[in-house]
């Protein structure tokens, strides 16, 4: 799986990101990773919802090794769910067909498609850590409305909502659990410093 890379992306801007999300399976793995951004997030505004087909592939889809990681990140999606902080959409026979449509093209999981037909449906932003559905979704959905954990925490990041050692301990939850990020938080969150420095001198001139 190919991810964020912010060097060869200068079209994300850090300064600005969409509350209401549509989450596919990766990213949503790489938000719980770390209890200290999902809990930032969520404070600031941020909604994360999935389809059922997302829900499927977190909790049922066969696997043939079940790391402790998986069973951990497993068991605060189910806690999430019972505390009706996400919301799982179900298919129609109309979102069913364009998910078949889609998948003729592209090779993705059901998930990530299901999640940009309903993104599109519901207005909302799609959030993705897989280059190929990102690609897919700023073809149907624009860039503005695809977006990437990398680019969340960038987000709080400029907003001051992550600070120097809430980066250390959310990078350090997120390695813990498997994650693969970490480099690209250093990245955005660098690249949030820089500026918020700009900002700092243009206004001082």
């Amino acid at each position: 799986m190919t991810y964020f890379n912010l060097e060869l992306d200068m079209k994300i801007d850090i300064k600005s990101f969409i509350l209401l999300n549509i989450i596919d399976t990766c990213a949503l793995w790489h938000l719980l990773s770390s209890d200290r951004l999902y809990n930032i997030a969520k404070t600031n505004g941020c909604y994360f919802s999935c389809t059922s087909y997302v829900l499927y592939e977190c909790l049922y889809k066969p696997r043939k090794i079940i790391k402790e990681t998986d069973k951990k990140l497993m068991g605060k999606l189910c806690k999430i769910i019972d505390e009706f902080h996400s919301k799982s959409y179900s298919i129609s026979i109309e979102d069913l067909q364009s998910i078949m449509a889609l998948e003729k093209r592209k090779a993705l999981s059901k998930g990530e498609l299901s999640s940009i037909v309903f993104a599109e449906k519901t207005r909302q932003a799609f959030l993705t850590d897989d280059q190929a559905a990102r690609k897919l979704s700023e073809f149907r959905l624009g860039s503005k409305n695809t977006q990437t954990i990398p680019h969340l925490f960038g987000w709080l990041s400029y907003n001051q909502k992550i600070l120097d050692n809430d980066k250390d301990i959310i990078i350090q939850e997120h390695e813990l659990n498997g994650g693969e990020l970490g480099k690209y938080f250093i990245e955005t969150f660098n690249k949030a410093r820089e500026l918020i420095l700009i900002d700092k001198y243009s206004s001082s001139s």
